[in-house]
């Protein structure tokens, strides 16, 4: 009863003019961001976040919400008609999606896909409605040990999962870890790797990270080195589906929310895994295999969104019991999360309690305004492909320069803005993936204050972190996170 009692206060906070208004701007600036080749909703809450300077908590975290899962139901129309998957959860929704739309289908793959992200993504509302506070009890139980291990282990499968490269996820978190070093240390009060600069002692901004190495990086890389991509769209029709395909599409919509849900709620989740699962089990299990890699099978669509959005709406689980970010887009998340002084955790359902159940209820709210988005108005969606690159992402600089000027009126912000742009333009071209360096640097001087706090209890040895139960669960597991993946690929090796 505590749950639905939470959950109705939340309504009642998402409910306000205010608030519904910013979920309806978010489901709306989300579903275009989806919908345009190449942007994002990390590059989309990135640029956004000096806003958190000027708007109350609730309603900027609901209004990126709806930026964060409006792009999961709208990347699914560039997937359909361009064969461009803005995310790579949408990548396995091209391949079959791409050629239903060949085969003058388009419509009926975008209408799976639209309906089958709206019941995804309600059945995982549901599921962190009921068991993320039920996490967050247990959670409260952990001390300094378990914390400090749950944000290597953070460390560890954010570098490992995001990126196609551990070497290089690590690489990545290294560098944001040296980033959050920078300023005055917590307890000693010394300044540390400020060159000497003033404007460096109070540290780095995440905003300005985060908008450096997510807008300003995709910006410049599209002008250096995608500019000349020429691009061809299949037509669309009516956005419809027969009853033949209504029958094929509700069983995989439902087995692919069992499948996705899972994959966002562990910490080493993300939606690449369950839509290539989905797809083969709608493969396996379709009467009609002869569609797949010919016309395209609309189970084949209908399976892998749906287990995109349950990943990703799941993703929200262990943000906010746990404070782990397992995508590039709840790490700027939790950035915008510390900006208003709120650290994701245990402690959020207490002392935020009504931010957190207005944000799941906004979920709700949100899956209801995004069906509606995408199904009668997706011909206005489409358009958006005509708009030119060149002053699609022009903008994009303008606003984010504009927006990190904005917070501190300093030029030396704008200096530090492009530098790290072009750190992200170089990361981008090598492989290096970005979120690792924003959550080494948000969960960096935290962990370092944990692991203090977990030698001094020790009293001074490290042996604290094995005598503890849940800490040496933590340890195992973050072995496991490291080597399991590459014993597995020596494994295939050997086989080959």
């Amino acid at each position: 009863m505590d749950i639905l009692n939470n959950l109705m206060q939340g309504f009642a906070t998402a409910a306000t003019p205010i608030n519904l208004l910013w979920a309806l701007v978010g489901c709306t600036i989300g579903t275009a961001v989806g919908v345009l080749p190449g942007i994002g909703p990390a590059t989309a809450v990135a640029m956004l976040l000096p806003i958190t300077l000027k708007v109350d908590p609730t309603a900027s975290m609901i209004f990126f919400a709806g930026i964060y899962y409006g792009a999961m139901y709208g990347g699914s129309t560039t997937s359909i008609l361009l064969n461009t998957p803005g995310e790579a959860g949408s990548m396995v929704t091209a391949m079959e999606g791409n050629r239903m739309a060949k085969s003058g289908r388009a419509g009926a793959a975008l209408a799976t896909a639209a309906i089958g992200s709206f019941v995804a993504g309600t059945i995982a509302t549901v599921v962190v409605t009921l068991f993320a506070p039920f996490i967050a009890v247990q959670a409260v139980k952990l001390g300094p040990p378990e914390y400090f291990l749950l944000m290597v282990l953070a460390f560890c499968t954010v570098s490992a999962v995001l990126g196609k490269s551990t070497l290089r996820g690590l690489t990545s978190l290294f560098i944001g870890l040296a980033m959050g070093l920078v300023g005055l240390d917590q307890i000693s009060g010394h300044a540390r790797y400020t060159a000497g600069v003033p404007e460096l002692l109070d540290g780095l901004e995440v905003v300005l990270i985060a908008v450096g190495l997510f807008a300003v990086a995709e910006a410049l890389y599209v002008v250096l080195y995608e500019g000349r991509v020429v691009e061809t769209r299949n037509e669309m029709g009516k956005v419809h589906m027969t009853r033949e395909e209504w029958r094929r599409s509700w069983p995989a919509w439902l087995r692919a929310t069992v499948i996705g849900t899972p994959f966002g709620c562990i910490p080493a989740g993300g939606s690449e895994i369950p839509t290539f699962l989905s797809y083969a089990t709608e493969k396996k299990l379709s009467k009609h295999q002869e569609e797949f890699g010919t016309t395209g099978a609309i189970e084949g669509v209908a399976g892998p969104e749906a287990a995109n959005n349950a990943a990703i709406t799941a993703t929200l689980i262990p943000l906010l019991t746990l404070g782990i970010p397992t995508s590039n887009t709840t790490a700027i998340l939790l950035g915008a999360f510390q900006n208003y002084g709120i650290n994701p955790g245990p402690q959020l359902f207490d002392s935020n309690a009504a931010l957190v159940w207005a944000l799941i209820a906004s979920l709700y709210i949100g899956n209801v305004m995004l069906l509606v988005l995408n199904l009668p108005m997706v011909g206005l969606w489409v358009k958006l492909l005509n708009i030119p690159k060149a002053p699609l992402y022009a903008g994009i600089l303008i606003f984010a320069t504009v927006g990190v000027y904005g917070m501190r009126q300093s030029a030396f912000d704008l200096l530090l803005l492009y530098v790290i742009g072009l750190l992200g333009v170089v990361m981008r071209r090598f492989d290096f993936p970005a979120a690792p360096v924003v959550v080494g640097m948000i969960l960096g001087p935290l962990a370092e204050a944990q692991m203090r706090n977990a030698v001094a209890i020790g009293e001074g040895s490290f042996s604290v972190f094995v005598q503890r139960p849940v800490s040496l669960i933590l340890l195992i597991v973050i072995v496991a996170v490291l080597v399991v993946p590459r014993l597995l690929r020596m494994r295939r090796r050997h086989r080959f």
